[in-house]
C-alpha cells in the first residue's frame, strides 16, 4: 500500500473529512441564511417605500385629479434613481410614467408581483427585474409603482461569491489540516506498530513511545506499556518457576528415587519395607505440597482466584489460625497469641487463610530468639516474650493488616525484597525443612487483593503483614464463617 494509501485510510483523516463536510455544511447554511435575511430586508424595503408613496400619489390623485397625478409623476421620473411610474387608462393604454414595457398581464392584477421591464429612457434592449405594486384608482385608471431589484441581486450576488469562496477555503485548509493531522498520527501509530512487531518477535524489553503531550494516545500508550511490564515480569517470573522446579525439585525426586532403590537393594522384612514405604510416601507428600504452593501462587498471580471473592471479618480468620496453629506453636516451644477487631474485606477468604497461615508458619519456624539470655538493659523483651507470637487483624485507615509478629533474628533489610521470591532460602532457614514458598504465597495473595506484603522490624524479631484494601460501605458486625484450615505451603 502506498503512503497516500495508508494516509487516505487513517481514522484521523476520515473523521477530518467528516467534521469539514460538518463544518462546510454549517458555514454555507449560514451564509445562505444571511442571504436570505438580507434579500428579505430588502425586500421589506421596497415595500415599505412603495407602498408610502403609493398612498400619497394616491391621495394627491383624489386632489388634483388626472392632471396633478400625471404632474406628479412626470416629475418624480425624472429624479435620478427614480422608482418606476406608470399609469393606464381603463382600456390599458400608458398616459404618463418612466415604464416603456412590462411583462403581459401586470396592470391587469392589483397588488404585488415581480416582473421584467425596460424604461423609456433606455437605449438597450435588455430586460431588468422590479417589484411593482398596482393598485386601482377611481374611474378604472391603474398606478403601477415599483423598485428595481438590481440591488438586491447585486448585493445576493456578493454573498453567494463569499459562500463559495469560504467553502472552497474550508475545503482547502480542512484538507490540508487533515493530512497534516494524520501523517502525525500516522507516524505515531506505525511507531507504535513497529514496537508492538519487536515485541511479537521475542524482545519483551520493548516499549510504545510516549510523547509529551498526554493525550489519548499517549495515555493508552502508557497503559499498554504497563501491560508490557506485567506481561515482561509475568514471563520472567515463569522462567524462574520453571528454572527454579528443574533446580530445587531435582534433589528431592533423586532421593526419592535413591531411597526406593535402597529399599530394593537392602531391605529384606517386611518391617524395613514398611519403613521405607513411609519415608518415600513422606517425601512424595512434601513434593505434593510444593506444587500445590506452586498452582496457588500462580492462580493468585494470574487473577483466576478473584471468582471465588466474598465479603467477610479478616478477624475471623486470624481467630482460625490461632486456633489451628496454637498447639503447633506449643510444641515448638513458642506462645502464639491473637488480637482482633473487626476488619470486614472483599476477597478470597482461602487465599487469605493460607497467606496468613504461610506467616504463622515461619514464625514459629523461624522466629525463635536467638539467645535466652536475661535482657542486658531495663525495659527490653524478656525471654518469655521473646517467645511469643501475636496475630494481629486490624483496620488501618482504607486498609486491613493482618500482621504475625516474632521475636526472632528477624530478616535483615537487604535480603527483604529477595526473601519473597520463589524457592528462595536465606541462609539461616536452609536447615529448617520447607521449600521457600510460603512467602512468595503470601505476597502473590496480597497483589491479588490489590494489596502487599510488608516485612519490617519487630526489634528484635520480624513483623511480616498483609495490607488489603478494606471493604467500605460495610457494618464493622459481619456474620461469624466457619475457619477454613489451610494447606501447609512453606
Amino acid at each position: 500500500m502506498t503512503a497516500f494509501g495508508k494516509l487516505i485510510r487513517t481514522t484521523a483523516f476520515r473523521l477530518t473529512l467528516v467534521y469539514l463536510f460538518l463544518f462546510a455544511l454549517f458555514a454555507a447554511s449560514l451564509l445562505g441564511y444571511f442571504a436570505w435575511n438580507t434579500r428579505r430586508l430588502i425586500t421589506e424595503q421596497i415595500t415599505t417605500t412603495v407602498n408610502a408613496e403609493t398612498g400619497e400619489i394616491s391621495d394627491i390623485f383624489a386632489r388634483r385629479g388626472l392632471r396633478g397625478l400625471v404632474f406628479t409623476l412626470e416629475n418624480r421620473a425624472l429624479r435620478p434613481g427614480a422608482n418606476l411610474y406608470l399609469v393606464t387608462t381603463p382600456a390599458g393604454q400608458a398616459i404618463a410614467g418612466n415604464v416603456g414595457s412590462l411583462a403581459p398581464g401586470v396592470m391587469a392584477t392589483s397588488g404585488w408581483s415581480e416582473t421584467a421591464y425596460r424604461r423609456l429612457d433606455e437605449q438597450d434592449s435588455a430586460d431588468h427585474h422590479a417589484l411593482v405594486r398596482v393598485t386601482e384608482l377611481s374611474s378604472g385608471f391603474r398606478l403601477l409603482i415599483g423598485r428595481d431589484l438590481e440591488e438586491r441581486r447585486r448585493l445576493f450576488g456578493i454573498v453567494a461569491k463569499a459562500a463559495q469562496w469560504s467553502v472552497l477555503i474550508v475545503v482547502v485548509l480542512g484538507l490540508g489540516g487533515g493530512v497534516f493531522v494524520a501523517r502525525r498520527v500516522l507516524r505515531r501509530i506505525d511507531a507504535m506498530t513497529g514496537t508492538a512487531q519487536r515485541i511479537m518477535a521475542g524482545d519483551l524489553s520493548g516499549r510504545l513511545p510516549v510523547g509529551r503531550s498526554g493525550d489519548e494516545i499517549d495515555r493508552l500508550a502508557e497503559n499498554l506499556n504497563a501491560m508490557l511490564e506485567r506481561i515482561e515480569a509475568l514471563m520472567v517470573g515463569l522462567k524462574e518457576v520453571s528454572d527454579n522446579i528443574a533446580h530445587d525439585l531435582k534433589t528431592p525426586l533423586t532421593r526419592l528415587r535413591n531411597r526406593a532403590e535402597e529399599a530394593l537393594a537392602k531391605s529384606g522384612t517386611e518391617a524395613e519395607y514398611r519403613t521405607a514405604l513411609e519415608r518415600t510416601i513422606e517425601e512424595s507428600d512434601g513434593l505434593i505440597r510444593t506444587f500445590n504452593a506452586l498452582l496457588m501462587i500462580a492462580r493468585a498471580e494470574s487473577g483466576q482466584a478473584r471468582g471465588n471473592m466474598d465479603n467477610f471479618d479478616a478477624a475471623d480468620v486470624a481467630n482460625g489460625i490461632h486456633e489451628l496453629y496454637e498447639p503447633l506453636a506449643e510444641d515448638g516451644g513458642m506462645t502464639l497469641h491473637v488480637k482482633t477487631e473487626s476488619a470486614p474485606l472483599h476477597g478470597n477468604r482461602e487465599l487469605i487463610s493460607q497467606a496468613l497461615a504461610n506467616l504463622v508458619e515461619n514464625a514459629i519456624k523461624y522466629g525463635k530468639p536467638v539467645s535466652a539470655a536475661p535482657p542486658p538493659i531495663a525495659g527490653a523483651i524478656s525471654a518469655a516474650d521473646q517467645r511469643e507470637i501475636l496475630i494481629e487483624a486490624r483496620r488501618a485507615g482504607d486498609r486491613v493488616l493482618l500482621s504475625v509478629t516474632d521475636h526472632g533474628p528477624g530478616i535483615p533489610v537487604a535480603d527483604r525484597k529477595h526473601a519473597v521470591e520463589r524457592f528462595v532460602r536465606l541462609e539461616a532457614s536452609r536447615t529448617q525443612p520447607g521449600s521457600g514458598l510460603g512467602l512468595s504465597l503470601a505476597s502473590a495473595v496480597a497483589t491479588l487483593h490489590g494489596g502487599d506484603l510488608r516485612l519490617d522490624d519487630a526489634h528484635p524479631g520480624l513483623i511480616a503483614t498483609l495490607a488489603i484494601p478494606a471493604l467500605s460501605g460495610v457494618s464493622d458486625g459481619l456474620a461469624a464463617q466457619t475457619h477454613d484450615v489451610p494447606q501447609k505451603a512453606a
